[in-house]
């Protein structure tokens, strides 16, 4: 059996399983305990499984066995096909200051200090998965986002990009101007005041 091959196995027993220890495994694919753990150890680190849990092996004794599963990054979702219904719905009539609007929901930082406004803002943006921070510019400051939420559906959606600056403005109070963007996720999306 190929490692490739001892892999794709180990993958699809955790799949099918939804969480399996290194045992399991073994057992399950008659496998040795040794080449099991090992390929998990190269799944673990390429992110292709998770360690879930350590649980006790009850009576026995020694360390606690090790629970694995795929994480739920690697799965995937609906989000591209929800979008673009959603978007047809609408009638392609989207209106990015009413979106910008609700995404901010409650969040009014406006009458705090701007450094504590920024700080906020990069909270509540790394709530929703930005990956954002902020630094100071002979300009002003400048937000930078990370990551792109929205990169499954950005290049056919790219008023997306002025959704993102709304929020800015909503939350800060001031215009934003994006200056960079995340192009095949590569770099960085920056906006500046």
């Amino acid at each position: 059996m190929t490692v490739t091959t001892a892999r794709r196995k180990i993958l699809a027993y955790v799949t099918a399983h939804r969480t399996a220890s290194a045992r399991a495994i073994s057992r399950g694919l008659e496998m040795s305990s040794a080449t099991v753990r090992h390929h998990l150890r190269v799944l673990l680190a390429d992110g292709r499984v998770a360690l879930t849990a350590s649980r006790e092996r009850g009576a026995t004794r020694g360390r606690p066995e090790k629970v694995y599963s795929i994480p739920r990054a690697t799965l995937g979702n609906n989000l591209p096909a929800l979008s673009e219904a959603l978007f047809a719905e609408s009638g392609g009539k989207i209106r990015v200051e009413a979106l910008a609007k609700r995404l901010a929901g409650e969040a009014n930082f406006r009458n705090q200090p701007a450094a504590r406004r920024l700080n906020l803002i990069v909270e509540k943006m790394n709530q929703m998965k930005y990956h954002a921070r902020w630094e100071a510019g002979a300009g002003g400051p400048r937000i930078i986002f990370g990551h792109c939420p929205y990169a499954a559906i950005i290049a056919k959606r790219p008023e997306l990009c002025r959704m993102d600056a709304a929020l800015l403005r909503e939350l800060f109070g001031e215009e934003f101007q994006q200056i960079a963007k995340i192009e095949n996720l590569q770099g960085v999306c920056v906006f500046v005041k």
